[in-house]
């Protein structure tokens, strides 16, 4: 049986577009290409489509949600859970919609090297298009 080779845990849309801080260009990224997501706990290896569960930084300030996306694993920093995922906009779409109102900013490259930041209903509204 032949091993399916690894994913590529990067996009290079996503990062074009997060250095030259274009939302327009972010957008396209998104609905086109994957992003890097943080989880709690692996996916299940005989069940590709169970990613594990999203992490999120909850401020401690307010208690509000964060989503950190990024636009290569290399990324992420070390600090989060090491466990990775890769997801697209139509998933994101569908997080949105079902976690947005809890969610306050969604984070692009939290710790560079061209962060950006959007709300939950932006990010909606250029997804929807």
């Amino acid at each position: 049986m032949a091993k399916r080779p690894k994913p590529e845990f990067r996009s290079a849309a996503l990062a074009e577009a997060l250095e030259r801080q274009d939302m327009a260009a972010v957008a396209f990224a998104l609905r086109n290409d994957r992003m890097v997501v943080p989880l709690l706990k692996p996916g299940q290896r005989d069940k590709p489509t169970d990613t594990g569960e999203v992490w999120m930084y909850r401020q401690p300030e307010t208690g509000r949600l964060a989503l950190l996306l990024f636009s290569d694993a290399a990324h992420k920093p070390a600090a989060l859970p090491p466990f990775i995922g890769l997801h697209d906009g139509l998933w994101l779409h569908t997080f949105l919609r079902t976690h947005g109102d809890d969610i306050e900013a969604v984070f692009f490259d939290i710790a560079g090297p061209h962060p950006m930041q959007a709300s939950p209903a932006e990010i909606l509204r250029v997804l929807d298009l």
